[in-house]
């Protein structure tokens, strides 16, 4: 059965040109979604699996891009090599911010995806489409860290409707070469909130803090 596996959500995933940063940003009524959906290496590129989630599309999709695949040639080798694949949504971006997505015929409903300059945003089970425009105007027009317009983005998403089950689990992860812990790896900010009755919300806070605990990069 499939049920068991459903990750029905909204999320974005983007690249900063300027500071060189990768991330993607997550909601969903899925517990601990963070858990999931968003792979990321800098200086290679981001992916986002959701819907039917298929977790090896994350690991599998970074290496084809450090490979020097474009995201087009990633979604096309993972996918056709995957039965389900009319069940799984994706997203694909690279080291310059060259986009791809995926969405499967087989998604629920809502499901769509809206692809951008530097970025794209996906979602299923949705209220509307209106998530996702909301979601790509707010990218487009905020300006700040990567990390502040994902998370703008996510709340315009949730605002417009968001998953039409309702919420509970959102995550943020960003990556920058050597902005790690003690700055030995790339893993920049990494924040999960697993299950929470405003989890974006709570996940808006969490950076806050971060910011304030952390300006080495």
């Amino acid at each position: 059965m499939l049920n068991k596996d459903l990750i029905n959500t909204f999320s974005i995933a983007a690249y900063d040109p300027e500071n060189r940063e990768w991330g993607v940003g997550v909601a969903s009524k899925f517990l601990a979604v963070g858990s999931m959906v968003p792979w990321a290496k800098a200086e290679v590129g981001v992916v986002a699996t959701q819907a039917w989630g298929n977790p090896n599309y994350g690991p599998e999709g970074l290496e084809l891009l450090a490979s020097g695949k474009k995201p087009e040639e990633v979604i096309k080798i993972l996918t056709e090599a995957d039965s389900r694949r009319e069940y799984r949504q994706l997203a694909v971006i690279d080291k310059d911010g060259n986009t791809a997505v995926h969405t499967g015929e087989n998604c629920s409903e809502w499901a769509g995806n809206i692809e951008g300059e530097n970025y794209a945003v996906q979602g299923n089970l949705l209220v509307s489409r209106q998530t996702l425009k909301d979601m790509s105007e707010t990218f487009r027009y905020t300006v700040g860290r990567l990390a502040d317009r994902i998370i703008a983005a996510l709340e315009a998403g949730q605002k417009a409707g968001g998953d039409k089950r309702g919420r509970q689990a959102a995550a943020l992860f960003v990556v920058k070469n050597g902005c790690g812990i003690n700055n030995l790896d790339d893993r920049y900010i990494d924040l999960r909130v697993d299950d929470h009755i405003a989890p974006i919300k709570e996940l808006k806070r969490l950076l806050k803090l971060f910011y304030q605990q952390r300006n080495d990069c």
